[in-house]
């Protein structure tokens, strides 16, 4: 099982990193593909057999990981783990919101979406038939 991106992937993908962040993204590329991994064996999946059959999500796959460690490198360590911050000199104030107040390396909505992994379960409930009871 290989990575699904690398540090050049997110460099030509995303933007140049700094050498610390390109260390940083080193070490979370694995920890974010074995995510991608889990997340898809919690949908019943095996998402290097998906990328088997379907070659063109070997692309997603990097694209999601590329998205990740950007999220993870632009999260400044030490604000966490606020969801929004300011900071005001003399008459002039910013304030920012954080990608991932909480630090914690996950997976969005939107990146399940792109990989094919958002489940949506329909399930009913047949109110006309009579119970059975249990004496």
């Amino acid at each position: 099982m290989s990575d699904f991106a690398t540090v050049q992937d997110v460099i030509n993908l995303k933007r140049s990193l700094t050498s610390e962040e390109q260390t940083r993204a080193g070490y979370l590329i694995p920890v974010i593909s074995n995510l991608i991994r889990v997340e898809a064996q919690r949908t019943g999946r095996d998402y290097d057999q998906m990328i088997a059959a379907t070659p063109i999500l070997a692309d997603v796959a990097k694209s999601v990981t590329c998205d990740v460690v950007i999220r993870e490198l632009n999260t400044p360590g030490n604000q966490l783990p606020v969801a929004s911050y300011a900071e005001a000199a003399g008459g002039v104030s910013q304030s920012y919101s954080l990608p991932n107040s909480s630090g914690a390396i996950k997976l969005w909505p939107t990146d399940m979406k792109a990989l094919g992994l958002k489940v949506q379960k329909i399930d009913a409930l047949n109110l006309m038939k009579p119970r059975e009871r249990c004496f």
